[in-house]
């Protein structure tokens, strides 16, 4: 296949172009064999070499702290063209090791992030772990697997990761984000597991004379949230609770104990915040603060019209999104926040 400069080709014809090349490979050794194997008895069955290919967007690696670095995703919703960057990942050099907290959406790009670690350390990759598993923070992480690192989220991803919704959720995206994601992409069970039996102790993990505090900070943005703080850096890892210079999105979650998780992690005072989306933060109070205020706003505009029986589309219209009309991504997924939001103030109305 010819490219175009300027021109990105579809999935469907990045798909068929690949397949074709992989299946005249997959000829044209079968006929060698052939040759050499005389008579043939019956065509062979040609099973198409499936590659996936690197990943070429930029990723810069920008300082946190002491031992400490990200990477930050583009602001936008994924796609084919920006390869599914669109989300956070960070890691910290221990004296024993790396730790990692989210994979990426795509194995390129986990490779990719792979690379940068390599350009800071030597020392292998110990643990990553899982703020939640939206697929933008989990499909890279088959590449730390094959490396030997020990996976670590929340008891809440397990039912979500052996479900039909999550393997018909990565066959849309084998479509959607192809070629980046495709049947080379699995989902990848974690190893270590926060939060077995009820328990809602934090989880700590050593590496070296580090020391990390895993926890659970949802329900709120999913029911598995987990967060992460480096006390001796006064580094605040939040996930997706933080959709930092952007409206976050929220889907189905519980506002109102995404509302008191910010809570919690304000409790804690970081000095520095990563969020799952966004730049880091060096005001992680106020940063913690405008998410709060937006996720009150949509309960307290929507409540009061589920309360009242006043249909969506008015109420829509009336409320005054002015404060955060100028973020990012407001106009992509602000309407449906503030739908899903009226549902479920007209589930908790009493």
């Amino acid at each position: 296949m010819r490219l175009i400069p300027g021109w990105f080709p579809s999935s469907s014809v990045w798909r068929r172009a690949r397949i074709a090349a992989g299946a005249l490979c997959c000829a044209a050794v079968l006929g060698l064999a052939d040759a050499a194997a005389q008579p043939a008895t019956a065509a062979p069955v040609i099973t198409p070499l499936v590659i996936t290919p690197p990943s070429t967007v930029r990723m810069d690696l920008a300082p946190v702290a002491a031992g400490t670095w990200f990477v930050q995703g583009h602001s936008a919703m994924g796609s084919a063209a920006n390869q599914n960057y669109i989300s956070n990942a960070a890691f910290v050099v221990a004296d024993g090791g790396v730790l990692v907290i989210d994979a990426l959406g795509s194995p390129p790009l986990a490779r990719q992030l792979l690379a940068k670690i390599r350009e800071v350390t030597p020392l292998p990759v110990r643990y990553v772990v899982v703020t939640h598993c939206h697929a933008d923070h989990i499909y890279g992480l088959q590449v730390f697997r094959e490396l030997g690192a020990s996976i670590v989220a929340h008891v809440g991803c397990r039912d979500y990761l052996s479900s039909d919704v999550a393997r018909q959720r990565l066959d849309v995206s084998r479509e959607e984000l192809f070629p980046w994601v495709d049947e080379n992409t699995r989902l990848v069970a974690p190893d270590v597991w926060l939060g077995e039996g009820g328990s809602v102790d934090d989880l700590l993990l050593r590496i070296g004379r580090r020391e990390f505090r895993l926890r659970h900070a949802g329900p709120s943005h999913t029911a598995e949230d987990l967060i992460v703080h480096d006390a001796s850096t006064g580094v605040l890892f939040a996930g997706d609770i933080v959709f930092r210079g952007r409206v976050p999105y929220v889907g189905l979650a519980d506002s109102r104990r995404w509302i008191d998780a910010i809570g919690r992690m304000l409790d804690l005072q970081p000095r520095v915040l990563v969020p799952g989306h966004g730049p880091l933060s060096l005001e992680p109070g106020a940063d913690l603060q405008l998410t709060r205020d937006y996720l009150a706003y949509l309960r307290q505009t929507m409540g009061e019209a589920a309360r009242n029986l006043e249909p969506f589309d008015e109420a829509y219209a009336r409320a005054d999104w002015s404060r955060f009309a100028a973020l990012p991504l407001f106009a992509a997924v602000n309407r449906m926040n503030a739908y899903n939001t009226y549902l479920l103030m007209e589930r908790e109305a009493p």
